[in-house]
């Protein structure tokens, strides 16, 4: 996948197969505009190309209110779509000048003459331009003049849920990573930097890596400990999270922390990447470290019995 910052040099597309959209958290709805867009692609010998911005459209129009949480970080975005089988990765600065684009002038000016596209796959009920004044009827009449199909693909349902950003973002904030991780197809990825800690959990048997996220904007699941994996480096370990205030040791700052098992190396300053498998329990205050650490004892034999479980299921899906 060749990633573009900008659109001022891209190369020159001759068959372009497009979609166009923020895609925060490539979900598994996503994945199924990106199927199509390869699919499509490779039977007219073309081009696949997502469009995408940054930053999130919200964090400039309201971005004195917007409160919005982010899926995926650009860097996270880039590392979720490398196997989604796209040939191109446009990344656009989006300004308040981009956003004033009259929709006529954002088909002509911005897609036409960028990506010359064949076809355009789009979701359902997609709008662009000024004041979301385009919709997908102008873009067919525009397909007409220029020569490009409009796809529209179909609203995309999980157990009957509309499969959206906004409905995993409500599960993560409840702390329910199981239904988050469905409607994602995968698990929730938080890419972060292993930094220096106070190293309370080595004197109780459980040394913890401590996680600072670099985005102010990422979405921190709920507080809770969690079962985790960890890629550090090309190696991949298990373990598991505390995201919260520490309460036992009367802490004060949120802090995300992660214990993994069969691990002693340092790896301070090094990033790593976390999935998110299950949600073990609420934070919650014990009366002193022995009764903490009982407690972690339970939680460590919890997140083991998810993985061994979880490694028989597979192994009799694979058998």
């Amino acid at each position: 996948m060749q990633i573009h910052q900008g659109f001022q040099q891209l190369p020159k597309f001759s068959k372009s197969v497009i979609t166009v959209g923020t895609f925060d958290g490539v979900h598994a709805a996503h994945k199924k505009i990106l199927q199509q867009l390869a699919t499509l692609a490779n039977k007219i010998n073309g081009e696949s190309v997502l469009v995408t911005f940054h930053p999130h459209p919200k964090h400039v129009l309201q971005s004195s209110q917007s409160n919005l949480q982010l899926l995926s970080t650009v860097e996270e975005k880039i590392e979720l779509l490398k196997d989604c089988g796209i040939q191109h990765l446009v990344i656009v600065p989006f300004t308040f000048d981009f956003a004033k684009i009259s929709a006529t002038d954002y088909i002509e000016q911005f897609l036409v003459n960028n990506f010359h596209p064949k076809k355009i796959v789009v979701g359902f009920n997609h709008h662009f331009g000024n004041n979301r004044e385009g919709n997908l009827t102008m873009l067919r009449n525009a397909g007409l003049k220029h020569d490009f199909e409009v796809i529209e693909m179909e609203k995309q349902m999980e157990d009957e849920m509309t499969i959206s950003s906004t409905a995993v973002r409500k599960f993560l904030l409840e702390g329910n990573i199981l239904e988050a991780n469905k409607l994602l197809g995968r698990e929730y990825l938080m890419m972060g930097k292993v930094v220096e800690g106070k190293k309370l959990g080595r004197t109780i048997g459980f040394p913890t890596a401590n996680i600072e996220v670099l985005n102010e904007h990422k979405l921190i699941p709920a507080d809770g400990v969690y079962v985790v994996e960890v890629l550090i480096g090309s190696e991949l370990y298990k373990g598991m999270m505390n995201i919260g205030n520490r309460p036992t040791v009367n802490g004060t700052n949120k802090t995300i922390e992660v214990n993994l098992f069969d691990f002693d190396k340092n790896t301070y300053g090094e990033m790593v990447k976390i999935f998110f498998h299950q949600r073990i329990r609420d934070e919650k205050k014990f009366n002193g470290l022995d009764e903490l650490k009982a407690q972690l004892n339970l939680d460590k034999a919890t997140a083991n019995s998810f993985f061994e479980n979880t490694k028989a299921t597979n192994e009799r899906i694979e058998n």
